[in-house]
């Protein structure tokens, strides 16, 4: 039997999931860059175990995360047979990802003000119903 080490989670990072779900990010993607911004790098069945996910939601996270270019991928071969492992690690600072979702949020919300100041201006160019 081998001992193997693996990092968990704690209540600052489960804070730090929350926030980055509430600006619009998966909760499975938030979890994998919660945990990949703990540790240098880690193959996808670390953090399986390591977060709870099951190896779907984190092949899904870690596609959603490749296509921003924020996760870097190699392949390790382990000793013996089998495929090589994917070994992932975080390609920007956490920050990046945090900007990106700081200026969509920023980009929606003036895209609701637009909406709300063009229907004000419509609202006044219609003439008052006359009262009986």
């Amino acid at each position: 039997m081998k001992d193997f080490e693996v990092k968990v989670l704690d209540e600052n990072d489960y804070i730090f999931i929350k926030a980055l779900n509430n600006l619009g990010m998966s909760k499975n993607a938030a979890t994998t860059v919660a945990y990949l911004m703990n540790v240098d790098e880690a193959s996808s069945r670390e953090i399986e175990i390591s977060t709870g996910l099951r190896q779907p939601e984190v092949s899904l996270a870690m596609r959603l995360m490749c296509n921003q270019s924020w996760v870097s991928i190699h392949s390790e071969k382990k000793p013996g047979k089998g495929r090589p492992m994917k070994i992932y690690s975080l390609a920007v600072p956490v920050d990046e990802i945090i900007s990106y979702y700081e200026d969509r949020v920023y980009k929606e919300s003036q895209a609701t003000i637009s909406a709300i100041k063009k229907l004000k201006a419509m609202s006044k160019q219609v003439s008052p119903i006359p009262s009986k």
